[in-house]
C-alpha cells in the first residue's frame, strides 16, 4: 500500500485512558500508537481521555483523532458521537458499531438474527437465572458483563455454587449479564484491517481461559500464527468473521474471536472494535505474519480516519 504524505493527516490527538475499567492497557495502547505515528513523522500528540477531553478536542487544532480508548466512554460509542458532533475524523467503527461491538449480549442477538454461529446464552437477572442457566447450558459455564473488554468480571463456573458467585462477580460490574455454555475446542482470533482479513491465530492457555492475565501479563499464553489449519478451513473461518463484523456494523478495523468445537463447528465469541496494541496484542502479531510492521499497521489504521473506512478500506497489503 503507498502511504500519502503525512503532511495530509494534519494534527493528530492520539486518544488513550480514560475512565474506564481498561485505563491502563488503553494508556499503554496509546503511548505505541503515538510513538509509531511519531515515527512516521506524524504530528500526533496525546490526550488523555480523563480531564475534560472534549475541551481538549474542541481547543486543540487537531484534524483528526486516533482512537485508542479501550472500554466504556471511548469504545462504546458514546466518544465517536461526540467527535461527530465536533466534526473531528476519527479511527475505527462509528457510534453503532461501536456501541454493538462493546456489549456482548446485542451482538449474541445480531448475529443469530443474521444465522452466524454464537454459543447458547441465557440472561441473568438475578440468583434465581442461576437453575435456569445450568439446565440450558450445563455445567462449566462462562459468565460474563455484557459491557466490559479485556474478559474483565469473566469467570468460568464448574458447579452451581461458583456460578452464583461468578453472577454477582458479573453483576457488580454489569447490570447486564449473560451466561454462556462452554465450548470444548481450540480458541481463535481473527484481525480485520479494513477489507482485509489477516491470519489467524491460535491461542493456548494453561490458564482456565484466555482471561485478562493470561492476555497482558503471563508469558505462558502460546500465540500459534500460522494457526496450524489447513488453507480452506482458515479461509471458512476469516470469511465467518468478516461477515460477523459487517452484520455489527463495524469497520475500520477490530478483531472477532472465536471458539472452533472438537466436531470442527465454529462458534463467535464476540467482537472489538477497538483491539489492543500493546507488545502482547493480537492485531500486530496477525499484522506481522501478513507482512505488516507495526508502524505502518498504525498508519493503515489511521488512513482510515481519511478515507471513510465504511468506503471499503484500504485495498490489498
Amino acid at each position: 500500500m503507498t502511504f500519502r504524505s503525512v503532511e495530509e493527516y494534519g494534527k493528530v490527538a492520539v486518544l488513550m485512558g480514560g475512565t474506564s475499567a481498561e485505563r491502563e492497557i488503553s494508556l499503554k495502547s496509546g503511548q505505541a500508537v503515538l510513538e509509531a505515528l511519531l515515527r512516521k513523522g506524524v504530528d500526533a500528540h496525546k490526550v488523555d481521555a480523563a480531564d475534560s477531553v472534549i475541551a481538549a478536542l474542541q481547543n486543540g487544532g487537531y484534524s483528526r483523532v486516533f482512537n485508542m480508548l479501550h472500554g466504556r466512554m471511548g469504545e462504546d460509542g458514546i466518544m465517536q458521537g461526540a467527535l461527530e458532533l465536533l466534526g473531528l475524523p476519527y479511527t475505527g467503527s462509528g457510534v453503532l458499531g461501536s456501541a454493538l461491538g462493546m456489549n456482548k449480549l446485542r451482538t449474541k442477538e445480531v448475529w443469530i438474527a443474521n444465522d452466524l454461529p454464537t454459543p447458547p446464552y441465557v440472561v441473568m437477572r438475578s440468583r434465581a437465572d442461576v437453575p435456569v442457566a445450568i439446565e440450558k447450558l450445563k455445567l462449566p459455564i462462562f459468565v460474563k458483563p455484557a459491557h466490559e473488554g479485556s474478559s474483565i468480571g469473566i469467570t468460568k463456573a464448574g458447579d452451581e455454587a461458583a456460578l452464583e458467585k461468578a453472577w454477582m462477580t458479573a453483576n457488580d460490574i454489569d447490570d447486564t449479564v449473560i451466561a454462556e455454555g462452554f465450548i470444548k475446542g481450540a480458541e481463535y482470533t481473527c484481525a480485520i484491517l479494513g477489507r482485509d482479513v489477516l491470519p489467524l491465530i491460535r491461542l493456548e492457555t494453561p490458564h482456565e481461559f484466555y482471561d485478562f492475565h493470561a492476555k497482558y501479563v503471563a508469558n505462558t499464553t502460546k500465540y500459534h500464527c500460522p494457526c496450524g489449519l489447513d488453507e480452506e478451513t482458515e479461509k471458512s473461518l476469516q470469511a465467518l468473521a468478516l461477515r460477523a463484523f459487517d452484520v455489527a456494523d463495524a469497520r475500520g478495523w477490530g478483531r472477532v474471536d472465536m471458539m472452533v468445537a472438537e466436531n470442527g463447528k465454529p462458534y463467535l465469541i464476540e467482537i472489538n472494535t477497538l483491539p489492543g496494541m500493546t507488545d502482547h496484542s493480537l492485531v500486530p502479531m496477525a499484522a506481522k505474519q501478513a507482512g505488516i510492521e507495526f508502524d505502518d499497521l498504525v498508519l493503515r489504521i489511521l488512513e482510515s480516519s481519511m478515507t471513510g473506512a465504511s468506503e471499503g478500506g484500504f485495498g490489498g497489503c
